[in-house]
This record gives C-alpha cells, structure tokens and sequence, in this order.
C-alpha cells in the first residue's frame, strides 16, 4: 500500500465530506469545525508554521491533519483537526501523517501540542512520544530539538 502525503491548499478536497460523516458517525465534530473554519476563513492554516496535510491510498483521501500556532504557549504549535477513517487505520497512515507534520514542525518550533479526543488517541500520541499535560486546552505535549526555522520562516518561532 502507498501512502501518498499532500499538502492541502487553497480549497479542501472533495473526499472530505465523506470524512466528515464517517467523523459524524463516531461522535466527533472537529472535521465538520475544519470545514466550518476553512468556509468563512477563520483557519486556513496558512499562518507561520502551519500546514494542512491530506494522507491518499489509492487517489482517495484517507486522512488529514494540520498544525497551526498554538494560542497558549508561546513558540509552539498544535496538532488540529487529525482523522484518520477507520477503515484505514492500523496501517500506519496516522503515524505517517504526524511525523510529516512534525518533520514541518521540527526546525520552525520547540513544542508541539495535541488534545487528543480518547483513550485510544491519547495512546496514538504517546507513541509518537507526547507527554501527558493536562492545561490550556491540550492534553498532550512533545518537546522538539528544532534549532531554527528555515529561511522564509517566521521569527515567530526562531529559538533564541
């Protein structure tokens, strides 16, 4: 099986209202809020450091995740709106799909948070080697080794 990694820009794709329902379906609402968000422009992640990514199988949307600044901790960013189906998952898309955010994120951020919605999530973001935090609207946080942003990157994030 191949994992194909995009990065999602300027409009979501089409596979994404299937998504929301089979989100729907399992009782969460972050994907409905994604394109809730992205309609009016509240959050495009377009800012410093922040990316959408869609994960692909076979040419269909398989998963999608983002980043964006995080509002409570400064130099830090977040994990946003992260879906994998459930068809698809145990397969490695999900774990594929974070460390290409997380590669994004290494060089541009010290800190990376994550409220993760479940027991099960919460055990999917401690094997990537988040921490257990329970503050500010997150439930877990990574601590990266970036020594700087690339260049065109925001100083937002540049460490001292």
């Amino acid at each position: 099986m191949t994992i194909d990694i995009r990065m999602i820009r300027d409009r979501l794709p089409q596979e994404i209202a299937d998504l929301e329902n089979e989100a729907r379906r399992e009782g969460h609402l972050h994907i409905t809020r994604l394109i809730g968000d992205w309609s009016v422009g509240v959050v495009r992640f377009e800012g410093d450091g922040e990316r959408l990514l869609g994960a692909y199988v076979a040419e269909g949307l398989a998963g999608i995740g983002g980043m964006t600044i995080e509002p409570t901790l400064s130099g830090a960013l977040r994990m946003r709106r992260f879906y994998i189906r459930p068809a698809m998952r145990r397969r490695g898309i999900g774990r594929m799909l974070a460390l290409s955010l997380l590669d994004h994120a290494r060089p541009c951020c010290s800190t990376v948070t994550v409220h993760a919605g479940n027991d099960a999530a919460a055990e999917f973001w401690e094997s990537l080697g988040f921490q257990p935090r329970e503050r500010d609207r997150y439930s877990h946080v990574l601590e990266l080794d970036g020594s700087g942003c690339p260049d065109g990157e925001s100083s937002l994030f540049r460490r001292p």
